[in-house]
């Protein structure tokens, strides 16, 4: 997910921006960049692939100066990772500069038109056809850089939140959003711009969030100005900024997953405060008690989502269903928006969203609320474009989360559903009192539970060493276990980068093929002629008059029980896995566990039915016992 960042002011913008860049590194990308406007005028463009740091490397010898600038963190769509595609972008003439996130769906016509008109083009992106378009309607109609941008943003169609400077301009960013997350920081004599506030805390607590179709003009010799595409000037609401930067820091952790991980007991008792009383166990959520009407008489509930908000939003149905007897529909957002789906007015659509900004997401909102649904908002962010977009709403109040594998949002979106369960099925009568007290008193003390489990930390840490060589893990879960299996999957594939099902895999995705083995690489291909080999001495693995496979007569290669098998895989007299030959420790563990264990039996067969009560195999059909030390 890209990243923007921007100043102008009376400070030097570069350690703002780099500073900025760096805040912005947990959402990943592949490249940065940043554009300055120098005392002199001068438009200076740095941009390399890699990291941010490898940007500092790359303008330790170049003139930075400039109080004026925009940087950008790159996550490759059109083009691939380099130094070329790297934003910003900058137009033919190399007069105006720009950083943009999203995707301009018609960008190839709009490329067409301006090759025809003599434009060049050096990069694959669809942020650099924006950039020439602004330049040629700037040029062609003799307007300035607001119209200019104003007029070309008419002709796009797609996602973008931009930010532009221009050569020359020493005092003036133009900036834009649609569908793109873009906030507005408000200092003395200074404008901050961000696609993400975290990046510009420490600088100011006033902010303003951009609207969709406005355009934002930040000058450092007047006031903030906020239009819209038809230059009509839109109220300007200047929020405080509910964030401080000790929340930004690692605070010891060794990685912002694991400081979250431990942060859950705090911010499920943020995530509850004030809503759950704890003498009497009264839940209130002043987002359905005004909207008591709505959801009594509601159709049917329907969650768009996607991710991590999908599987809590399962939950969700889940809770719902059980606590107040309304049907639910869980949607992944992506595919909401672009169907046709029959939504009533007398429908609930709940968008889920820890950002706040999901796109998919909002464009969801959108849909629904154009066919009259009533919608309400589930989200973290104070002030996000979906907290904003919605009609009504809970807030989870679990502070930033970084880590890019969702953790503490995912428990504190389950919290708030749980409330909001709870919450219309007492005012609908489909709870009974006891079970309703019962829940809530449960939701009050879920920090300490959770507390008993984090305690428990240095034992997962030496139970997670077990699995390290694992290659597959199944999730297996019924009821609310099961969404919640699907997020400890997808947590895991995250973070390993192992499958989440238990599913065969090919053999040239598990092991190398033998020719890349070492051994075989050393004794030449198993299935050369003698005149490939370079002695000329037989191998054993040539064919031999007679010998239909080799295999045969190789030692303690028979039908046995897997197990059997797997302990030949081992090197040395020993006869344990060989994690170089892809058998893990968890293999190692279950099988010492079944040797120690001895043969299983099983009851003597009933009549009718098969097997005679020896030993069996996992199968469940009676073998020999190789697990008892086969000699064979």
């Amino acid at each position: 997910m890209c990243g923007i960042v921007g100043y102008v002011g009376k400070q030097q913008a570069y350690p703002i921006l780099i500073k900025g860049l760096h805040r912005l590194e947990y959402r990943g990308y592949d490249s940065a960049g940043l554009a300055l406007v120098n005392r002199e005028g001068v438009l200076n463009v740095f941009k390399s692939k890699g990291k941010v740091a490898d940007l500092e490397h790359f303008v330790e010898s170049k003139d930075l100066d400039g109080t004026i600038g925009i940087a950008h963190t790159r996550w490759a769509t059109h083009g691939e990772p380099n130094d070329i595609n790297a934003h910003p972008h900058y137009s033919d003439s190399g007069n105006i500069a720009l950083i943009h996130n999203g995707i301009i769906e018609n960008y190839r016509v709009l490329k067409e038109a301006l090759i025809e008109n003599g434009y060049t083009f050096k990069s694959d992106t669809d942020t650099e056809v924006l950039v020439n378009l602004i330049e040629y309607i700037r040029t062609s109609n003799n307007c300035t850089l607001l119209e200019a941008v104003q007029q070309a943003l008419k002709q796009v169609i797609g996602a973008y939140a931009i930010a532009v400077v221009e050569k020359g301009n020493q005092d003036q960013i133009i900036a834009a959003r649609r569908s793109s997350p873009m906030v507005i920081g408000i200092g003395d004599k200074e404008f901050f711009l961000a696609s993400d506030a975290a990046s510009i805390v420490e600088y100011t607590d006033k902010i303003v969030y951009v609207n969709d179709g406005e355009v934002v003009v930040m000058d450092r010799n007047h006031p903030l100005k906020i239009v819209t595409l038809d230059n009509q000037e839109s109220k300007i609401d200047i929020k405080k900024l509910q964030l401080s930067i000790s929340q930004l820091e690692k605070g010891g952790y060794p990685h912002f997953m694991l400081k979250e991980i431990f942060e859950q007991p705090k911010t499920i008792v943020d995530c509850i405060r004030g809503r759950i009383n704890p003498e009497t166990y009264d839940v209130i959520l002043s987002g359905i008690m005004d909207n008591r009407v709505r959801f009594l008489n509601a159709r049917r509930i329907i969650f768009v989502a996607c991710g991590t908000s999908w599987h809590a939003s399962l939950i969700g149905e889940y809770l719902i269903e059980d606590f107040c007897r309304i049907p639910v529909e869980v949607e992944y957002a992506s595919e909401f928006r672009y169907r046709n789906p029959v939504i009533y007015p007398d429908d609930i659509v709940i968008a889920v969203s820890q950002s706040g900004e999901t796109a998919d997401t909002l464009a969801a909102v959108e849909l629904a609320r154009k066919a009259g649904a009533f919608v309400f908002g589930i989200c973290n962010v104070v002030g996000s474009s979906i907290a904003r977009a919605t009609d009504s709403g809970a807030y989870i109040h679990v502070g930033p989360e970084i880590g890019v594998a969702s953790t503490k949002a995912f428990t504190g979106q389950v919290t708030v559903m749980a409330m909001l369960a709870l919450a219309v099925g007492r005012e609908k009568g489909t709870v009974t009192e006891e079970y309703y007290r019962e829940v809530a008193k449960g939701l009050l003390e879920l920090p300490a539970v959770l507390e008993d489990v984090l305690g428990l930390g240095d034992r997962i840490a030496d139970l997670s060493k077990i699995f390290t060589y694992a290659h597959n893990f199944i999730y297996l879960g019924r009821g609310y276990n099961y969404p919640t299996a699907l997020e400890g999957a997808l947590k895991l594939k995250e973070i390993s980068y192992i499958p989440r099902r238990g599913l065969p895999r090919r053999r040239d995705e598990t092991r190398r093929h033998r020719a890349y083995r070492q051994r075989d690489a050393d004794r030449g291909d198993r299935n050369a002629g003698q005149h490939l080999r370079e002695n000329g001495q037989q191998h054993r693995g040539d064919p031999r008059p007679g010998r239909q496979d080799h295999r045969r007569d190789r030692p303690r290669r028979h039908a046995c029980a897997p197990q059997c098998r797997l302990y030949d895989r081992g090197a040395g007299g020993h006869r344990l896995p060989d994690a170089d030959r892809r058998v893990g420790a968890v293999a190692a563990a279950g099988i010492l566990h079944r040797r120690q264990q001895g043969p299983q039996r099983r009851p003597a067969a009933q009549p009718g039915q098969v097997g005679d009560g020896g030993i069996t195999s996992r199968r469940g059909l009676p073998e020999k016992s190789c697990l008892d030390g086969c000699a064979n």
